[in-house]
């Protein structure tokens, strides 16, 4: 929640939540809250694009992502930009965590899982 612009309103995401806790970070980045809302959530594997770039569009700088996860494709999610690979390819995912560099996501932050 901490990391969407301000006035945002996501409508109509068909998404299924299946967990929401809040926690504090060791180390959070610069501008970052020290207590962050995480929502981890289901959605059909049609949608999922579709779900990834709303948050992309929904997403405040600097350095904030999210990351979603299918049985076969990684979806890593910048403000503007979503990075789409198949699990397991590391140059792809080298490609997204250099990217997340540049959207001021600190290198400890960049851990999404495969």
């Amino acid at each position: 929640m901490e990391s969407l612009k301000v006035g945002t309103h996501l409508k109509d995401l068909r998404i299924e939540a299946r967990e929401i806790y809040r926690f504090r970070p060791q180390n959070v980045g610069p501008g970052q809250p020290d207590v962050w809302t995480v929502i981890e959530f289901s959605v059909s594997a049609a949608r999922a694009a579709e779900v990834a770039e709303a948050i992309s569009g929904a997403l405040d700088q600097p350095g904030w992502y999210a990351d979603l996860r299918s049985a076969d494709e990684t979806f890593v999610v910048f403000p503007g930009r979503v990075l789409r690979y198949a699990r397991g390819d590391r140059t792809a995912r080298a490609e997204a965590r250099a990217l997340g560099w540049t959207f001021g996501v600190p290198e400890h932050q960049l851990d999404w899982s495969e």
